[in-house]
């Protein structure tokens, strides 16, 4: 039995945390609404004397932030598309089908997952070159897709392990062949681990700044992180724009997460007591 005393203790220590994780969050909305004068007041005010919306409009008018929204979008869903069609395949395969060296794979993913990507930065950059991809869309799609393949795979291979095999046995004697059981039985029964690998590769292709500043000079291709710290002036830093920038950047990662939350614990909790 838990004393009063550590309760107390225990939701003291749950404050300080939720705090020190939404202070910053906080602090970058109200300076996004603070004139430039109050940014700059000291000492800082933790909550605007007089609102302004004008470092909102300064983003989408003066610096484009619009295009840069809008290759975001292409860029992290047809990647997340491509991550989800390829790695619930490759994840349904390493878990159910009997395929020589699963461990191998398995162990090769992982490795894989951890790889920074810095190490493959030069040569990817002369693959895209040499092959004309570098101010594309493809040129983030490709490598992004690529990067975020192990850990779908792995969530997807464990929520499959999760399925009774005699759901295979059962499609298998029907006479469904391995892309109809995998497809119209299993597929159906991995929403919520689909829906985690979707909103992490999302996620990720959402946020990613090293690639997207090397492969994407051009303005017009460059996407929201890279936008954002390019935001400059030439005597100040413009930090009413930038987090109104960052503000705008982090609404759709808010609103996937807060919608599909119970799925996204539920597919990263899958198979983590077996399998």
């Amino acid at each position: 039995m838990k004393t009063k005393r550590q309760v107390i203790v225990g939701y003291v220590v749950l404050i300080l945390f939720l705090v020190a994780i939404l202070l910053p969050f906080y602090w970058m909305l109200v300076t996004s609404v603070k004139p430039d004068l109050e940014i700059s007041a000291y000492p800082p005010t933790l909550f605007p004397h007089h609102w302004t919306f004008i470092h909102y409009a300064t983003a989408f008018q003066q610096d484009n932030f619009g295009i840069y929204i809008r290759n975001s979008v292409i860029v992290a869903i047809c990647s997340t598309f491509i991550v989800l069609a390829l790695a619930s395949m490759a994840g349904f395969a390493v878990a159910r089908l009997p395929i020589p060296g699963k461990k191998t794979v398995l162990i090769a993913l992982l490795i894989i997952s951890v790889f920074p990507e810095i190490a493959v930065i030069a040569p990817l950059y002369v693959l895209l070159r040499d092959v004309n991809w570098l101010n594309s869309y493809q040129a983030l799609i490709i490598p992004y897709s690529a990067f975020n393949m192990p850990f779908a795979v792995w969530i997807l291979r464990n929520y499959f392990m999760e399925v009774p095999g005699a759901l295979f046995e059962a499609a298998k004697m029907d006479g469904a062949s391995v892309f109809q059981t995998f497809y119209r039985i299993f597929l159906p029964l991995t929403r919520p681990g689909l829906f985690a690998a979707a909103v992490f590769t999302f996620v990720a292709s959402w946020t990613e700044f090293f690639m997207a500043l090397v492969f994407n000079s051009s303005d017009t291709m460059r996407t929201i992180p890279v936008g954002i710290a390019l935001f400059s002036g030439q005597y100040s830093e413009p930090y009413g724009t930038i987090f109104a920038g960052s503000v705008v950047s982090i609404l759709p990662i808010v609103i996937l997460v807060i919608i599909f939350r119970k799925w996204i614990v539920s597919g990263l909790t899958a198979g983590a007591v077996k399998g």
